[in-house]
């Protein structure tokens, strides 16, 4: 399995507005060979980043899925984020997953 992570230092006055993006989200990429699921997991403190994470049947389904027409289009609303919502950069992270109990 593959693991990536996205972090996202939102503007405590954002947090709505920013899960709302999410629940309202096109879901392009549910249908996507080798997609397992999407989180988005909110932080316990105003200092926290919020995490967007995938999980993925391996690298090469998530490699596919960012080289399609629907990652394009399901990026495309990324430069209307409204003025103030990020506060820092966000982080891409990616991982393998190496040990799971499920």
């Amino acid at each position: 399995m593959y693991v990536v992570m996205n972090r996202f230092a939102v503007a405590p006055d954002q947090w709505d507005a920013f899960e709302e993006r999410f629940r309202n989200r096109a879901g392009l990429v549910d249908g996507e060979q080798g997609f397992i699921r999407n989180m988005v997991l909110r932080p316990e403190s105003e200092e926290g980043r919020f995490v967007v994470m995938t999980l993925w049947q391996d690298r090469d389904a998530f490699e596919a899925w960012t080289r399609s027409d629907a990652f394009r289009k399901a990026h495309a609303r990324a430069g209307s984020v409204p003025e103030g919502m990020f506060t820092a950069p966000n982080q891409f992270e990616s991982y393998q997953v190496v040990s799971d109990t499920e």
